[in-house]
């Protein structure tokens, strides 16, 4: 890993909790396109996450039949939650409630499982988090460690923005660390997850000459982002050789994006914040 270009954090330790505004300065959009399908791997490792997405029967929201519609609700959801006014949670919170009414286990299921259950919520908040967290690290070096408290502390939003209590999120960001470790330990991947994963890997879910296209970089971004522990799960190979070709490609998107101004590189969160609050305007269903 090298040092960014420019030095985001060369400024006294944040001394009050950061806000929408504040936290600007520390987002980037682009993990967004670059972590999204191996977060949703990590996210539905836990069986009952997976399951209720897979079983789920709100066919408007499914990735595999409506995959635009849905990275437009999962990107606006983590727009509002980290840049969004207590009025934008509010309402999208109430929006996505709707959506989530009837995803609850069914007789049958393999799993017990229900989309308003604040433990599973918190199990995706953190995967959202250590996404976020992951690729600052990888793109820009490491934060120093008041800031980083202080980014840790308001991603405590991922999760509140919904059902999770603000007291279920680990007290601190080491705090954070042992349960991450301990409950990615913990996780596996039955046969039909691994197909629903496998097919997102590859973009099954769009049209052939965009699969032929991007499919295969897709995947190596994929498990280039995966801890070690779920490639193993998904039986994906990933050598020293591919390490070092990853590495050398963050290396080139890191000098040109940590250059870029602030709202370039707030894409595409600030445009989902943007969207959701035209739709809102407009009287549009948000979700």
């Amino acid at each position: 890993m090298t040092a960014p270009l420019r030095k985001f954090d060369d400024f006294p330790p944040a001394a009050e909790p950061m806000t929408p505004e504040s936290v600007r300065e520390h987002i980037d959009g682009i993990a967004a396109f670059l972590g999204g399908a191996s977060n949703v791997i990590i996210q539905l490792s836990l069986k009952p996450v997976a399951y209720g997405v897979m079983e789920s029967d709100v066919d408007s929201g499914k990735l595999t039949l409506h995959p635009i519609k849905r990275l437009r609700t999962t990107l606006t959801y983590l727009a509002v939650a980290l840049l969004g006014t207590e009025e934008d949670r509010g309402d999208y919170r109430e929006a996505v409630n709707r959506s989530h009414r009837s995803i609850r286990s069914k007789p049958g299921s393999p799993v017990a499982y229900n989309a308003f259950d604040p433990k599973l919520q918190l199990w995706v908040a953190a995967c959202l988090y250590w996404g976020v967290d992951d690729l600052y690290h990888r793109m820009r070096g490491p934060m120093n460690p008041e800031l980083a408290e202080a980014f840790y502390q308001y991603c405590a939003r991922l999760g509140t923005t919904l059902q999770m209590r603000p007291e279920m999120w680990p007290a601190t960001r080491d705090e954070f660390y042992v349960y991450w470790e301990e409950n990615l330990a913990t996780k596996s991947i039955d046969g039909p997850t691994r197909k629903y994963f496998n097919d997102l890997a590859d973009l099954k879910m769009l049209p052939w000459p965009l699969r032929i296209a991007f499919g295969g970089f897709h995947r190596f971004i994929v498990t280039a982002l995966l801890p070690p522990h779920l490639r193993d799960e998904m039986a994906m190979t990933w050598t020293a050789r591919d390490e070092r070709i990853f590495a050398g490609f963050l290396r080139l998107i890191s000098a040109v994006w940590n250059r870029l101004p602030t709202p370039i590189r707030l894409f595409p969160y600030n445009f989902y914040l943007a969207d959701m609050r035209l739709r809102r305007r407009l009287g549009r269903p948000l979700v």
